[in-house]
């Protein structure tokens, strides 16, 4: 191709180097502009901090629970915190999978589902000193006969959601642990959806036994609920490791630091933490890891619940 600058004059060429090198000098500072702009678009996405949990308890009881601890890490973080009710179990594990909440509270077989769901890549980071040796309970009505584990063959027994730890998978397993095959040993199974509600339905007659959470047990009698006081302990399982609060995969880890930190520092013994502790059942928080919740996957494969 022939080159025909030489036939614009001079001046004009001096003038047009220099609009063209404007022009450049203007497109990199767009581009530097677009830049930022989308890092801070990025940035306002994390300006909320999404959490939920599983439903193991009442709606009600749920938001008493976590609004004075979304206070809490709202104020460590510096950012607005939503709490998500769900309906079941199941949608936790796929609200985290999905991306649409950043953290949940789950219990050792939900986060075991979330594992699997998100093909290993959700993380547990903290759990109450408490589910290092959780339990689960056997209860049956205060009026009733019954005295040993071995003796509710041919009973009706009202565990909570299906997806349930403490509520349904690890009392399933110590029940096959003492010789009872659930789905043949029973008259019926009734699943109530939450913990709370199994203690109803052992008051009510709905069902002879009934097994849950040893945390909500307490609670309930502390409060004096008009069930809890009908009823009475059977049995109680060995410990196990329970629940945890997961953070997705890809959530930053500078946030993940700051919410870990934040729970470290709560202490029950602490007067400014205590009533936030109390409702959630906890003296000390500490750091968790997937393997702690080996057992119960090994649990929830014996038991038929995962393939």
């Amino acid at each position: 191709m022939l080159n025909y600058s030489f036939l614009i004059p001079t001046k004009d060429r001096h003038m047009n180097f220099l609009k063209i090198a404007a022009l450049k000098k203007f497109s990199v500072l767009m581009l530097a502009f677009g830049i930022v702009c989308s890092a801070s678009t990025g940035a306002l996405a994390q300006d909320v901090l999404r959490i939920s949990a599983i439903p193991d308890e009442s709606p009600t009881e749920l938001q008493r629970k976590f609004k004075p601890l979304g206070d809490y890490l709202s104020k460590e973080t510096g950012m607005k915190v939503e709490f998500t009710p769900v309906t079941d179990y199941a949608a936790v594990v796929e609200a985290l999978a999905t991306k649409k909440v950043d953290m949940a509270w789950l219990g050792g077989f939900t986060y075991v589902q979330t594992k699997i769901r998100t093909n290993g890549t959700a993380v547990p980071i903290i759990q109450r000193v408490e589910d290092e040796k959780f339990t689960s309970v056997f209860i049956v009505p205060a009026d009733s006969s019954l005295k040993t584990l071995s003796e509710l063959k041919g009973k009706t027994i009202a565990f909570g959601s299906p997806s349930s730890t403490s509520g349904h998978l690890m009392p399933r397993y110590f029940l096959m642990q003492a010789g009872i095959n659930p789905d043949k040993d029973f008259k019926n199974i009734a699943f109530s959806g939450a913990h709370d509600a199994t203690v109803a339905f052992v008051a009510s007659g709905k069902a002879d036994v009934g097994a849950l959470n040893a945390s909500v047990w307490s609670k309930l009698n502390e409060a004096k609920n008009p069930s809890a006081l009908k009823s009475k302990v059977l049995s109680t399982t060995p410990p196990y490791f329970d629940y945890n609060w997961t953070v997705r995969g890809d959530l930053d880890p500078a946030l993940v630091k700051k919410i870990t930190d934040a729970f470290l520092k709560l202490d029950a013994s602490n007067p400014n933490y205590k009533e936030l502790m109390d409702l959630q059942r906890a003296s000390k928080y500490v750091t968790t890891k997937s393997s702690n919740y080996d057992d119960i996957e090994k649990a929830a494969r014996s038991a038929g619940l995962i393939k």
